[in-house]
């Protein structure tokens, strides 16, 4: 059963804005080493970055406690994104009972990410 649902859209020129005047400090305190890795290993890295950034965004919206933005990654398995967790965010959803289920989109001007914290066994 849904517990919880959160939506994320970022305009792609807000991306490209923010890394003309600050890329690295930007890359450093949004993203984890392998998120950039992988973001820049695309031909335009913005709208992977964008997505990423909706991703984190949108479990906040889900989540009801604070969290840093590198507590929260986009990681890739089996070729479909999917969140991972710092270890005491991983285990509060744990004992919580709770999943995270994700969806990433983007289009020529934005990007959006849907987060959907389902109670396991329901």
């Amino acid at each position: 059963m849904a517990q919880a649902v959160g939506l994320d859209v970022v305009e792609l020129d807000r991306i490209r804005g923010v890394l003309t005047r600050h890329e690295a400090r930007f890359l450093a305190r949004h993203f984890t080493p392998d998120e950039v890795a992988y973001c820049r290993a695309q031909r335009d890295p913005v709208p992977s970055l964008a997505a990423r950034f909706a991703a984190k965004e949108a479990f906040q919206k889900t989540w009801p406690e604070a969290h840093g933005w590198r507590d929260v990654r986009v990681v890739r398995e089996d070729g479909a994104p999917h969140l991972a967790f710092a270890r005491t965010l991983a285990q509060a959803l744990s004992e919580a009972g709770l999943v995270a289920h994700l969806s990433l989109s983007h289009s020529r001007d934005h990007a959006a990410a849907v987060v959907i914290l389902e109670r396991r066994g329901a």
